[in-house]
């Protein structure tokens, strides 16, 4: 796929099974009850909606409130993916010391973490994501790794392997059902650059890039073929991150699959169902009173009349003591708890567990007592064996970049460093207490399998070796463990 052909269906029609999916995904991610609620009810069969709370009917046609409540477990699972990856950030190496010294003070400056962060917890609910390497060098001194969406990118694959993509997004300014769309493709070598003008489902034909404000300064930075800009660099400046594969709907493509792809559609539905019942309950409890009509006092002609619930002294009313309605009646109806705590739990329990993830993640199975590193290792076996696999992931699509990133500190920002594809390491992503590091450590120092220097490494595995040499050697002094010093004691 090159770039669009003019006057062709949008989206194309080779993914428009993937864009419906993604949509449906992106309803749940959001958690906004309108987006899900014209999601269901445009795209399910009506046999199939009335089985489905966000497939039915609102009633505030009917000047009802909508009392139906989404719980946000599907942005959980999606938070949750994100921090087991990058909530400490993995380290990046290289060889060179000052490419790694750049290297480190790009990354600060870029908020990498912060970056990464963002994008895994979107994969994770779209199926995957994309890296792009750009830059703005009136914004930075250094190229700019950022984040594009699945839901607005068409990649062409080869072998498994990324060979271009385009990315697009709809501009502003667009009137009478006129649509502006930018395509940016990304392939090896070159960036190219189009603006199209057509509907909601065409493309429509190609105008030059000067017709809209957000595309007009791109004309000034394109080449002789007044399309494209040399990126001056054989590797492709962008990259897929696939959360997880294989695609389970569409095994042949390279395309990720979401952590929602279970699917857990019909479990979150039944979930916001449980909990809009359980909330229901609470709201058909509230305490009533029943009152004859001689309790209730006249507000006047067209005001009705009301009860006060307050009042200590009612007058006498000719209804004789023992005759039904002569009195004030509570009605109060029990709250189904424990039934309705149950039937929750179980379906967040069912649904981490089809996610890939413990139920101890999402704080089930917690007796809310301290417990050592291994130990929450051991319940959380499940989400680190589904870290671990999505780390692999991110290891070379994040390493791609970062590479393309140096190599173009060199060619545009004259940077006299030597790039290099990066080494990433993730951690363990688990915490140990300083308590259980301790204990290790004095196991380890009993038995004499363990140097002050690496006793050093394991307690402060954050440090570099010219600190943790410094510590090592401070603590030899200290104790008295150093060799001594040949020729300050030897005797003249």
């Amino acid at each position: 796929m090159a770039l669009p052909a003019d006057n062709t269906p949008w989206p194309p029609l080779e993914w428009a099974e993937h864009y419906k999916r993604m949509a449906l995904d992106d309803a749940w991610y959001a958690g906004d009850r309108r987006r899900l609620a014209r999601i269901y009810g445009h795209h399910t069969p009506p046999a199939e909606r009335r089985f489905k709370l966000w497939g039915r009917r609102s009633q505030e046609h009917h000047h009802r409130r909508d009392h139906r409540l989404h719980v946000p477990l599907p942005g959980d699972i999606a938070s949750t993916s994100a921090d087991l990856l990058f909530a400490e950030m993995p380290a990046i190496k290289v060889s060179d010391q000052a490419t790694q010294e750049r290297l480190d003070d790009v990354l600060d400056r870029g908020r990498m973490q912060q970056t990464l962060l963002g994008a895994a917890e979107q994969a994770a609910a779209l199926s995957g994501v994309f890296l792009r390497t750009t830059w703005d060098q009136s914004l930075a001194d250094y190229p700019l790794i950022t984040v594009m969406q699945p839901d607005s990118a068409f990649p062409e694959f080869r072998f498994g392997m990324l060979r271009a993509v385009n990315f697009w997004r709809e501009l502003s300014g667009g009137r009478d059902g006129v649509v502006r769309r930018h395509i940016e493709r990304h392939e090896s070598g070159r960036i190219v650059h189009a603006l199209y003008q057509g509907t909601a489902d065409n493309i429509g034909r190609t105008v030059p890039l000067t017709e809209h404000p957000e595309t007009a300064e791109l004309a000034d930075s394109l080449g002789a073929d007044g399309q494209s800009i040399t990126t001056g660099i054989r590797e492709l400046t962008a990259s897929y991150v696939p959360n997880m594969l294989p695609n389970r709907l569409h095994r042949g493509a390279p395309v990720g699959r979401s952590d929602y792809a279970a699917p857990l559609h019909d479990l979150f539905d039944s979930l916001d169902m449980t909990w809009t019942s359980w909330m229901r309950d609470i709201r058909l409890a509230r305490g009533r009173l029943i009152v004859p009509d001689g309790y209730l006092r006249n507000d006047g002609p067209g005001n009705g009349a009301t009860f006060d619930e307050d009042a200590e002294i009612y007058a006498a009313l000719k209804i004789p003591p023992t005759e039904a309605g002569g009195t004030i009646t509570l009605a109060q109806f029990g709250i189904r708890v424990a039934e309705h705590q149950a039937t929750c739990e179980a379906i967040v329990r069912q649904a981490a567990q089809s996610a890939g993830y413990s139920a101890q993640s999402f704080g089930l199975d917690g007796s809310g007592q301290p417990i050592t590193a291994t130990e929450s290792d051991s319940r959380d076996q499940r989400s680190m064996v589904t870290r671990s696999k999505k780390a692999g992931y991110w290891r070379h699509g994040l390493a791609e970049q970062l590479y393309v990133q140096q190599m173009l500190d060199v060619s545009l920002f004259g940077q006299r460093i030597k790039p290099e594809r990066p080494q990433v390491e993730f951690g363990t992503g688990v915490a140990e207490s300083l308590q259980s590091t301790a204990t290790t450590l004095d196991l380890l120092n009993r038995a004499g399998a363990v140097s002050a220097h690496t006793k050093v490494k394991i307690l402060h595995p954050e440090w570099d070796d010219t600190a943790i040499q410094a510590e090592a050697a401070a603590i030899l002094a200290e104790t008295g463990a150093a060799a001594p010093d040949p020729v300050g004691t030897f005797p003249m």
